[in-house]
């Protein structure tokens, strides 16, 4: 407890330094390329047409809510592009870093925040631009929507706390990012974000409780409280005291295991 503490003061103590870094990663992604940032946004939009196709057009599925599919999907899977994108990126961030990582003034466990705040910034467009699309069909704003800054932090959370672990792991063990990318694949399925439990009528009784024990139902949950229905935060306390439960403890393990992995690091990178 006393690195973490320790640890978010060394992140406040240099916040202006970690952001500048943080917006030099942003933009260096878009070196070299002709349409610049307009790729990072065109493989996530033709996902969700993906999608749209297949369950609205083809399965024709109807959301538990009384909303078009569009609009029940958009607030699913946008914190899931986010999550995904800080573990991939996250999971690599040391070798990309690897002068910074060998000097010895650096700490180095500011690296995946650096990572978490450049997902972050592309994260920010596409809340924007999913509020266009619910303006688009004549959802009226909610003050609920003011919770996505809530439940974007604790996907942040969870996500630091993960990526602390496999970036650490990654700097031995190459293998590392391919399976993070695999297990990412097959976590979009279980969380639920395209389809739900109410969409299949044979589905046992069990399956949303089991679905309930991974965190991330909490945030694709309360996204689409905050977008869908205006429910607050507060009213899911069973289901919001074990997500942040579960991400301490996920903070706490991966913490101890870049610790302990650190002293090593310049030897292999």
């Amino acid at each position: 407890m006393d690195y973490l503490v320790s640890l978010c003061k060394e992140i406040v103590h240099k916040r202006k330094l970690i952001l500048d870094l943080a917006k030099a990663d942003f933009k260096k992604r878009f070196v070299g390329s002709y349409f610049g940032i307009v790729w990072m946004f065109l493989q996530p939009l033709a996902t969700v047409l993906v999608y749209f196709c297949v369950f609205q057009l083809g399965f024709k599925s109807v959301p538990p809510v009384n909303y078009p599919y569009v609009l029940w999907l958009l607030p699913g899977i946008m914190p899931w592009f986010y999550f995904s994108e800080v573990l991939n990126t996250g999971t690599n961030c040391l070798q990309e870093y690897s002068y910074l990582v060998k000097k010895v003034v650096f700490r180095v466990e500011i690296l995946p925040v650096i990572k978490l705040l450049s997902c972050m910034m592309v994260h920010g467009i596409f809340a924007v631009i999913m509020m266009v699309v619910f303006l688009a069909y004549r959802i009226p704003p909610r003050i609920s929507w003011i919770q996505i800054v809530y439940y974007t932090f604790a996907c942040s959370m969870l996500s630091l706390a993960l990526t602390y672990c496999t970036s650490a792991i990654n700097v031995f063990f190459k293998d590392m990012a391919q399976i993070v990318g695999i297990v990412l694949q097959f976590g979009m399925w279980m969380v639920p974000i395209m389809w739900a439990p109410e969409n299949f009528p044979g589905a046992p009784e069990w399956l949303d409780k089991v679905l309930k024990f991974n965190p991330f139902y909490y945030i694709v949950a309360g996204y689409r409280d905050s977008m869908l229905t205006g429910d607050g935060f507060w009213m899911r306390p069973t289901l919001g005291i074990y997500f942040w439960a579960v991400t301490i403890i996920l903070m706490l393990i991966g913490l101890k295991v870049f610790k302990k992995l650190r002293p090593h690091f310049s030897d292999v990178l």
